[in-house]
């Protein structure tokens, strides 16, 4: 297990990193009355927000789904809306209000948002060669955080962004690669067919990233060198009532990885046979993941306050078993990273300051060897379903093995 360093800025940085790694996305912190009255979830808030301090901000609509797209923040999705009023992103509005970039990472919030790995360990993209793996040393690539992307393409319903980078690991290996992000709006019969549901008396909205990474050098990357792999995080707003619902498969090893920030508690994770039902409500910091051996495709969280079911669904291939490992150390194994990961903010050990009141959903693609001129894909949706819970639990037992009415 990873040891949690004390100080408060390494618990800062640490709140959504990937997997077992001792940091993840710095941020400002803020106390939990100013957290609390800083999003009050609605849509129209959230856009005007978003439009005073991004003016090239893109709004996406089909029939009453909405979704706002940021170019200057890689072309995240900030958040979106089934009906134009609720909004399910986490948006950090003291970051933004600021106008100021931090040191090593910035948490704008947003959630769709492209990253690539490994953060640690001996192909790390986040440390340079030679440096010691610690919070001093740690830093986020900036076309990844603070700068932003190109927009080639878009319509009422998608919008495409483009980027080349060039990033050295710590094993000194050199990628130029290109990255092309495709973000689409879904029509309620898309979401029809890909949930198998009648969506007609729902409330819904789905948001499909499709992100492609290009070798544009002219060596292969492989192994024995360190690879890339394209990570998706979203941040959602957590609430008392909400609960991450992790489903996977009868496989070897154990189904749940919560070695990130130390054994999650057992009344916050609650570990079944078919899926673990992980606590959303930003009062504990904690963090787990599903290894390649039992992941499904499928990821969620439900507020029965709200009576809103979020899903997450990805591109996963059951056959594929190399996924980069972030773990700050020199690792024995650098390609036993986990496909998902879900995350809980939290107050700091203080119990004054945290990053924010969201919960996070995460998924990877495989470790990407790949020739030159060579692509890899990785497709992140999300759906939000807002209904009675009786719908709302048909999807669930049938995505995500969970019955509703036991969270």
């Amino acid at each position: 297990m990873v040891k949690i360093v004390a100080f408060i800025f390494v618990s800062l940085v640490a709140a959504c990193s990937g997997r077992k790694s001792e940091t993840g996305d710095s941020q400002a912190s803020s106390s939990t009355a100013e957290i609390q009255s800083s999003n009050s979830n609605s849509y129209d808030k959230d856009r005007d927000f978003l439009r005073k301090y991004q003016p090239n901000l893109i709004e996406l609509q089909s029939g009453d789904a909405h979704a706002l797209i940021c170019p200057a923040y890689q072309g995240r999705v900030m958040t979106s809306s089934a009906d134009g009023k609720s909004s399910y992103g986490w948006i950090n509005y003291d970051l933004i209000r600021s106008k100021k970039l931090l040191p090593h990472m910035n948490a704008f919030g947003g959630e769709d948002r492209f990253w690539l790995g490994p953060e640690g360990g001996q192909y790390a993209l986040f440390f340079k060669k030679g440096d010691p793996f610690n919070a001093d040393h740690w830093q986020t690539p900036a076309a990844i955080d603070s700068e932003s992307f190109t927009l080639t393409d878009s319509t009422q319903t998608s919008a495409t962004f483009t980027r080349n980078v060039s990033l050295t690991n710590y094993t000194g290996t050199r990628f130029d690669l290109g990255i092309e992000r495709t973000v689409r709006l879904l029509t309620k019969a898309e979401i029809k067919e890909k949930l198998s549901i009648h969506a007609d008396s729902l409330k819904i909205v789905g948001i499909e990233s499709e992100n492609v990474i290009t070798n544009k050098g002219k060596k292969a990357w492989n192994l024995q060198t360190g690879t890339p792999s394209i990570w998706i995080l979203g941040m959602m707003n957590a609430s008392p009532k909400t609960t991450i619902i992790v489903p996977y498969r009868q496989g070897v090893g154990q189904p749940i990885s919560d070695s990130y920030f130390g054994k999650v508690p057992a009344e916050r994770l609650r570990i079944g046979k078919t899926a673990a039902l992980f606590t959303a409500d930003a009062h504990y910091r904690s963090k787990i993941g599903v290894s390649p051996a039992r992941a499904t495709n499928w990821l969620g969280s439900y507020d029965s306050k709200t009576q809103t079911l979020t899903l997450i669904t990805y591109d996963f291939d059951q056959k594929d078993r190399q996924y980069v490992n972030s773990a700050w150390e020199h690792q024995k194994n650098p390609y036993s990273g986990d496909v998902i990961n879900a995350y809980n903010d939290g107050p700091m050990k203080s119990g004054q300051t945290q990053m924010g009141k969201f919960y996070e959903l995460e998924s990877s693609s495989p470790a990407a060897s790949l020739v030159p001129g060579a692509k890899q894909k990785h497709r992140h949706t999300t759906f939000h379903l807002q209904g009675s819970e009786q719908q709302l639990n048909q999807v669930s037992r049938q995505l995500l093995f969970t019955d509703l009415s036991h969270l």
